[in-house]
């Protein structure tokens, strides 16, 4: 599977072999093509749902460039046999939950809610087909090193930041789209159910038990990527 063990500032790791560094190549192009492919259909798509010129406003387009951002750089670091810092790999970690939580929340959530109009090509590359070549690019590159549980946490600062953000917006009045000061349902400071309520319909929960959800979802899944690199390398 692995080359060789090497020792970088005190981290142990193991090199990939030719084979394993093409398969990521390859995913790692893919991850790229699918973004930018994505992104540029959905500012394109201006009647339809997160499309047009607020497009960028949205954590799903966030998280694509964000992703296809860590892949182009890891792309140039296996290409120039570059050594790779520690902190790369919860930098591709945190980057590989947050595209996850990407294709999840749209699957699980809004696809439900949007009907048979949910799954446009837009969508499907930025939210399946994205998400997950970036799981399997990440274990392919995260097996070779050993990734501390204590940094899981970290992967929760984007969706946080995020919530800021339209929380910001919602304040603020800015428009997400179709005259919306919010940019998904559950982040609607404004519904029937606020902030902490509870509703049999749409969004059933307020604002801050959706949040505390994907963040509590974010920490089970970063800890299980990291569970199953770790068994990876060592096996």
């Amino acid at each position: 599977m692995y080359s060789h063990i090497i020792v970088k500032g005190g981290v142990i790791a193991i090199s990939i072999n030719n084979t394993r560094k093409n398969i990521s190549y390859a995913f790692k192009i893919l991850v790229i093509i699918a973004s930018i492919a994505g992104v540029y259909i959905s500012a394109q798509a201006g009647s339809e749902f997160m499309g047009g010129k607020t497009v960028f406003m949205y954590f799903t387009i966030q998280s694509n460039i964000i992703i296809a951002l860590i892949s182009l750089i890891g792309f140039l670091l296996l290409l120039g046999n570059m050594d790779i810092n520690s902190i790369w790999y919860v930098i591709k970690l945190v980057g590989t939950v947050s595209i996850t939580l990407t294709g999840v929340v749209f699957v699980v959530v809004l696809a439900p809610t949007l009907g048979e109009n949910a799954w446009n090509l837009q969508n499907v590359l930025t939210h399946v087909v994205v998400p997950i070549a970036s799981v399997v690019d990440y274990f392919i590159v995260a097996s070779t090193t050993k990734i501390k549980k204590a940094n899981v946490i970290y992967v929760i600062i984007p969706p946080l930041l995020y919530a800021l953000y339209s929380g910001v917006g919602y304040v603020c009045g800015w428009n997400f789209g179709y005259g919306n000061n919010y940019p998904y349902f559950f982040l609607n400071w404004g519904s029937k159910v606020g902030a902490f309520g509870f509703s049999h319909e749409l969004p059933f929960m307020g604002c801050v038990w959706w949040i505390m959800i994907l963040l509590i979802f974010l920490l089970i899944v970063g800890f299980c990527y990291v569970t199953i690199s770790n068994w990876m390398r060592d096996n």
